[in-house]
């Protein structure tokens, strides 16, 4: 099993083996090869990414912000925000869609995740539905490839953990019932959600 490694610069692709003593064991042992294989995890810049589309950790309001929100639209150039002002906003778990503009994707799928609450006001299935609502709305519009950041993982502050076992089984299940996606790429920041993924992808 391995995962795709892509430098910050995206200049170079390598092939990184994951190792049983590296990941720690699972209770999931009947992992399905074949959506498997659909499913990338890297590091790096998620708008330098040649891909149908991408997804946006956006704010309820759509009209940029922090992190990967405000990058996206730094990236994306003024159209977007102006194309944004016109949803009305976006709940919480629920998902937008917009053209990408000035990104080499073609389109931009707004979502937002949930502020960590103790996981006591129903944070998991939030967050399970921007992925899962991401996911329906790229199947909408013939998206074939699709790149998500680490939704919630920032200053929503999302255990990375849990955030990323959700985001793995979100989508394997998704997969495994729909094949009209072929690739989804998870896009992450930094070594510490890598991990995480890399372990949630091993379950």
């Amino acid at each position: 099993m391995c995962v795709w490694n892509i430098d910050f610069q995206f200049q170079s692709v390598r092939p990184v083996e994951l190792h049983s003593a590296e990941l720690g064991t699972c209770d999931n042992d009947a992992v399905n090869s074949n959506i498997d294989s659909k499913i990338d995890i890297v590091g790096g810049d998620i708008t330098k990414l040649e891909v149908d589309a991408i997804v946006n950790a956006a704010n309820t309001t759509l009209l940029g912000g922090g992190g990967v929100d405000g990058a996206i639209h730094r990236a994306a150039g003024p159209e977007l925000l102006a194309e944004c002002r016109t949803l009305g906003g976006c709940p919480s778990g629920e998902a937008k869609i917009t053209r990408a503009y000035k990104l080499p994707a073609r389109f931009v799928i707004h979502t937002v995740g949930p502020f960590w609450t103790g996981g006591r006001r129903g944070e998991a299935e939030v967050l399970a539905n921007c992925y899962r609502n991401s996911l329906h709305l790229a199947v909408e519009n013939s998206v074939k490839t699709i790149a998500f950041p680490a939704i919630s993982c920032g200053a929503y502050r999302y255990p990375i953990i849990e955030a990323a076992k959700i985001a793995i089984e979100t989508t394997r299940e998704f997969l495994a019932n729909n094949d009209r996606i072929d690739k989804v790429i998870f896009v992450v920041a930094n070594d510490e959600i890598h991990a995480a993924y890399r372990r949630a992808f091993a379950c």
